[in-house]
């Protein structure tokens, strides 16, 4: 029995859609995290009275 290196269609086009579907999986993550950065960065300022747009200029 010979087994070829090269893929077949097919599994070329579900590796590559399963690529994409992880691309975008990670996108929605990582907008997730940064969300939930910014929200964690506004309750310590809350809680430490600095604000979130302090402005000192020098």
């Amino acid at each position: 029995m010979d087994v070829s290196s090269t893929p077949s269609t097919g599994s070329t086009n579900q590796v590559d859609v399963l690529k994409k579907a992880i691309d975008v999986k990670e996108q929605q993550v990582l907008k997730v995290l940064e969300g939930a950065t910014q929200q964690s960065q506004q309750v310590t300022a809350q809680k430490t009275g600095m604000g979130n747009s302090l402005n000192i200029t020098g």
